[in-house]
């Protein structure tokens, strides 16, 4: 049995068998890949029956939905701690909420890739409901922060400038996890992940951010 399978065992306490079984899915899921997911293979990892998830997720749908809003409230956790780390500065929180969001996708990219893989979650769930809630405040407080006082701020122009700055930050981590990136970071002496995302970021004036 691999370490951290152990780990997985070994948190597990009576009365606390839903935390258990996330987390060892979390641990297969990025160790191996969601196609090594299981309810089966969780409990099996957690040392407890292969019907035992069932009591608490139902099915495999249920299993990845609470999983995925597990991943939504530290993501938005990650994304506010990261803007208010940044002070007062609304160009500065912006910029860092965006590095937030990098540096969760690249330390946890099963859990992100998982969460937003619409198709296997079940959005109706009020776990994932209200963590979907969160993870959109945490980005929305840092668009506003950079927009409140542009001339424009109808509700229309608010959710143009909130869409165009997370589909930026999102197509850019998305790419780099699926390694489509190398090339032009190779091409850009000293050029990182994050250096590259922060001129993205830069980018933004196109939407009216600036």
């Amino acid at each position: 049995m691999k370490k951290n399978e152990d780990t997985a065992t070994k948190s597990y306490h009576h009365g606390d068998l839903k935390k258990a079984l996330l987390k060892a899915a979390e641990l297969i899921l990025e160790e191996d890949g969601i196609q090594a997911l299981s309810l089966r293979e969780a409990a099996r990892r957690v040392g407890v029956s292969h019907t035992a998830p069932r009591n608490h997720f139902g099915d495999m749908t249920g299993l990845l939905s609470e999983l995925a809003a597990e991943g939504y409230l530290r993501f938005a956790d990650a994304l506010r701690k990261g803007a208010d780390a940044a002070g007062d500065d609304p160009r500065s929180r912006l910029r860092a909420m965006g590095r937030a969001y990098l540096g969760f996708a690249i330390t946890h990219p099963g859990l992100f890739t998982l969460m937003f893989r619409s198709e296997q979650l079940d959005t109706s769930r009020p776990a994932l409901l209200d963590a979907l809630a969160a993870s959109r405040s945490a980005v929305e407080q840092a668009v506003s922060a950079r927009t409140r006082e542009a001339d424009d701020v109808s509700p229309l122009a608010q959710a143009a400038r909130l869409v165009a700055v997370r589909s930026l930050v999102h197509g850019f981590v998305v790419l780099l996890l699926e390694n489509r990136l190398r090339g032009v970071m190779a091409s850009v002496p000293g050029a990182d992940a994050v250096t590259l995302l922060d001129a993205v970021m830069d980018s933004l004036s196109f939407a009216g951010i600036d």
